[in-house]
């Protein structure tokens, strides 16, 4: 028999819910509280799971990626108050199946509740998935596992694909994952990193060219997007394409012809597209410094890649393992040991430049430590090194913010607004630990609301209150 857990602290819509899904012939089970909806989503296996917004110990969306971790995995639809719609836009981030608004008609919520059940048995009884294919992509967060998720539901089609994410987090090492998990792993990948093409050389880099077509055009070429036929192109940094090239791109997007400059015929290719930027595609839009019809065509599916900072601990020291060991066996060295402190200082770090950073760092550490059999912070470059005086080994985080005195000695200025979510998200940090995760105690230091703290957490991407 299905099982459905209700949570909700209404004893009037837990009736409703438990006699519809009575009738339905299905066994339902209340929750009144967060932390009971937890332990019994422990204990049992459940199909589906309605949970409600505004509970006594919280916000259901507190412990909506716990409850959807569940080795059963159950689908979760949202009952959401009156004017609460943006906690049910937040709920589909996270994988919600639907929501339904209070107050609600029997029809309303039968529907959402029979479809959630149809999908799950479709999926219960689909072929297993294969292994992911992870081409050399490092770490088990939950934010990277996510990302992994996508990549295997982009494998599965020829839908364009914009990958999105700050630069050296990785943009290229997922457009090659999505690659080789495809039907196209056989065939070329093509990658082209459109910032680093002169602007006179972009279409015939592209697009190719015909003996004579312009000066130096000494033989006949295919362009990079002929030579992805049957493959993959990657379009990096595709922000950086000049407008006169996305108008000729669009039509070849569209068309799947493409013609060399100078040519009279086309060539029909097929290729499937991954677009890959650390810059705001959209903002572009509205600047006329990026085509709207080209996003469109672009970002059928959309991968975001978090920051390293947002990966964690354990991350970090997973890449940092791997990348050691990788590079003792290019140059022919011992691998080497590494202590937890150096682990500790690297996770002191901000690491704005992401995994690529930190791989840069590591090819210094081990230039440094040269015979040494163990990595220890005094290998790291000074700067590293400084980060950990103020490390926090409760919170395992930097929570210091930069100064302004320091702002002002260094090279590179953050925006206004940067500056402020990085103020905020330390101040959250520390109330957090100084509150001891009670949310009446936060509130109560803070002089901030409840429900207006939770929005300051999920904005800066910070674990809630406990459930007590």
């Amino acid at each position: 028999m299905i099982k459905v857990l209700i949570i909700d602290d209404d004893p009037k819509i837990c009736l409703f819910f438990s006699q519809l899904l009575k009738q339905m012939g299905h066994e339902p089970y209340v929750a009144n509280t967060l932390k009971k909806g937890l332990d019994l989503n422990t204990e049992s296996c459940f199909d589906l799971i309605l949970l409600d917004l505004e509970l006594p110990d919280g916000n259901g969306l507190e412990i909506m990626p716990d409850l959807m971790k569940a080795p059963s995995g159950p689908e979760v639809i949202i009952i959401t108050g009156t004017g609460d719609i943006r906690g049910a836009e937040m709920a589909f981030k996270y994988g919600a199946w639907d929501y339904v608004q209070k107050p609600f008609l029997l029809d309303e919520v039968s529907l959402p509740i029979t479809r959630a059940l149809q999908y799950r048995r479709e999926k219960q009884t689909s072929s297993p998935p294969v292994p992911l294919i992870r081409s050399n992509i490092v770490g088990e967060s939950d934010a990277l596992r996510k990302c992994l998720e996508n990549v295997a539901r982009a494998a599965v089609t020829d839908a364009s694909i914009l990958i999105t994410g700050e630069t050296g987090t990785g943009k290229e090492l997922f457009a090659r994952a999505i690659h080789e998990n495809s039907k196209r792993n056989t065939k070329p990948f093509i990658a082209v990193d459109c910032g680093a093409l002169p602007e006179t050389l972009v279409e015939s880099t592209l697009f190719g060219h015909e003996k004579g077509a312009f000066t130096g055009a000494n033989n006949r070429q295919d362009g990079l997007i002929a030579q992805a036929d049957g493959g993959t192109l990657l379009l990096d940094e595709v922000g950086d394409l000049p407008l006169n090239i996305q108008k000729t791109f669009l039509r070849t997007l569209q068309e799947r012809y493409v013609r060399r400059i100078g040519g009279k015929s086309e060539k029909r290719v097929d290729f499937r597209l991954v677009a890959a930027t650390n810059l705001n595609l959209d903002e572009m839009v509205k600047k006329n410094t990026f085509r709207e019809d080209l996003l469109y065509r672009i970002r059928a599916m959309e991968i975001q890649l978090p920051p390293l900072r947002e990966r964690g601990q354990q991350d970090i020291e997973d890449i940092t393992i791997k990348k050691t060991h990788v590079l003792a066996q290019r140059y022919g060295i011992e691998t080497k040991a590494i202590s937890p402190e150096f682990f500790q200082t690297l996770a002191a770090h901000h690491w704005p430049g992401n995994v690529r950073e930190l791989m840069n760092v590591l090819e210094y550490v081990l230039a440094s430590a040269g015979q040494d059999p163990t990595l220890f912070p005094k290998h790291l470059p000074p700067e590293y090194r400084a980060a950990r005086l103020a490390f926090d080994p409760v919170s395992g985080t930097n929570p210091r913010p930069q100064t302004v005195e320091s702002l002002d000695a260094g090279d590179d200025l953050p925006t206004l607004q940067a500056y402020r979510n990085q103020i905020e998200k330390t101040y959250l940090k520390i109330l957090l630990r100084r509150a001891k995760g009670n949310r009446e105690a936060a509130s109560r230091i803070s002089g901030v609301s409840q429900s207006r703290l939770y929005s300051l957490l999920k904005k800066h991407h910070l674990s809630g209150f406990s459930a007590s």
